[in-house]
């Protein structure tokens, strides 16, 4: 029996790269387009009428930018996975986009196997960023707010009993439920667990937010 394709929706307010991001993606069996927009807005309603499982947004557009509308879509009950288009690797409102919930981002010359990829992953409900380019933009992003983000993300992190703590931490670098089971002497089934636990005392949308949340609380710097 064929796998159900993975929906997905295309944002970008260029309608050549719309246009190209169409035909890259609408080739591959698994995956099927159920629809193209032009700013978040037009996101917006196009989500609620096509259900996709997947949003490739770009982060710049008029009217409703990317970040604005990622956090409305992630602020749905059947919010879709978002996966935000950029040109720069470290760029503050990639980070915002990652804070409101989107599971990653790529790069817009970035090859298309590669995007492929990121859209099955996140489909599959895993994050696609690598630790060091997610260490990268938080380094970017450290300032002066970053002292009042340490003292809310220990405040927020104290719900989590040991276990889960060392779980949380263990996201945060970036260890798959495998890598952690075997690091801390788990079942699968116990990670699986603990990071659906960690994921509800939170209150957040995905790993990438775990990670966040374990940086800014000073949890993920050497020796830990």
């Amino acid at each position: 029996m064929t796998a159900t394709p993975i929906r997905l929706l295309l944002v970008d307010d260029d309608p050549l790269v719309r246009a190209g991001l169409a035909l890259m993606m609408g080739g591959a069996e698994d995956i099927e387009i159920v629809g193209e927009a032009a700013d978040g807005a037009q996101a917006e309603a196009l989500v609620r009428r096509t259900r996709p499982d997947v949003v490739l947004m770009d982060i710049r557009m008029p009217s409703v930018d990317g970040l604005t509308a990622t956090e409305r879509l992630r602020a749905r009950a059947d919010a879709p996975q978002v996966v935000v288009l950029t040109t720069f690797h470290a760029d503050e409102q990639v980070l915002h986009a990652l804070r409101a919930g989107a599971a990653g981002f790529v790069l817009k010359d970035t090859p298309p196997a590669e995007i492929l990829a990121a859209v099955r992953r996140v489909a599959a409900g895993e994050p696609v960023l690598s630790p060091a380019v997610t260490r990268q933009l938080m380094r970017h992003a450290a300032g002066g707010a970053a002292d009042a983000r340490h003292a809310r993300a220990r405040e927020r992190l104290a719900v989590l009993n040991d276990r889960e703590r060392e779980v949380a931490v263990a996201v945060g670098r970036g260890l798959a439920n495998a890598q952690i089971a075997a690091e801390l002497f788990m079942s699968l089934a116990t990670v699986k667990t603990h990071v659906s636990r960690i994921l509800a005392k939170l209150g957040l949308g995905n790993r990438v937010q775990i990670a966040l949340l374990a940086y800014d609380a000073g949890l993920l710097e050497d020796g830990h």
